[in-house]
């Protein structure tokens, strides 16, 4: 379950963002000053920061420059003020992408998960296999084996599992799965994700009928 760190004076906001985004699967915290946030963020290891401008204790530009100083967390600038030099200013400070108030939702999880799937990308280079249990995938050569034994999968078969395998004890949503695998502005069936699922447990099968992707009711699909 990915992190997000929500940096906002505005509480109405910040609880709106909250309840949005742990409805989404997002584990969420909530910081409502700069120096608060600057506090946390340095602390834990959050997979995304959105981050208002117009703080108290410390604003948020100061708060991204500090942040930068040691660490590479993406910022989402949440900000009022939407002229081209503040833009400029926000992204030259350290941010990733700049949201002007008000915006919705949409837009804002749509920024996210580019977000997320650029930090894939750049992970995907680093890391050339993930194992589990007894599977092992090779991301350069895209193929999964099980003992001596190669598993054929197909493209999107792959990715499942790739999105699987990197959030190993994480339960992924359905929407997850479906804007990581297919793509947020997918025309696809509302249940691909089940389908693809099924296919993938018929595919990966062990001999003691171990299901390596369990459902969580109401909730998604874990690897654990």
């Amino acid at each position: 379950m990915q992190h997000i760190l929500i940096i906002e004076d505005e509480e109405s906001l910040a609880d709106f963002l909250e309840l949005e985004l742990k409805y989404e699967g997002y584990k969420v915290d909530i910081q409502l000053d700069g120096r608060k946030g600057l506090s946390a963020a340095l602390e834990k290891n959050y997979d995304l920061i959105l981050l208002d401008l117009m703080l108290p204790g410390l604003n948020g530009l100061e708060v991204c420059r500090r942040l930068r100083a040691t660490k590479n967390t993406p910022i989402i600038m949440l900000t009022a003020r939407d002229s081209i030099m503040d833009r400029v200013t926000g992204l030259d400070s350290g941010g990733d992408d700049y949201l002007p108030k008000p915006f919705a939702i949409e837009e804002l999880l749509a920024r996210m998960r580019v977000i997320f799937r650029r930090e894939e990308h750049i992970e995907n280079k680093q890391v050339s296999f993930l194992t589990f249990k007894d599977l092992q995938l090779q991301i350069e050569s895209r193929t999964i084996t099980r003992g001596n034994e190669e598993i054929e999968l197909t493209n999107k078969e792959f990715e499942l599992l790739l999105m699987f395998m990197k959030n190993i004890n994480r339960v992924l949503t359905r929407d997850v799965l479906l804007d990581q695998v297919w793509g947020y502005d997918a025309i696809v069936e509302t249940n691909i994700v089940d389908v693809y699922v099924r296919y993938l447990r018929n595919k990966l099968h062990s001999v003691d009928k171990e299901e390596y992707i369990q459902t969580v009711r109401g909730a998604g699909y874990i690897m654990k």
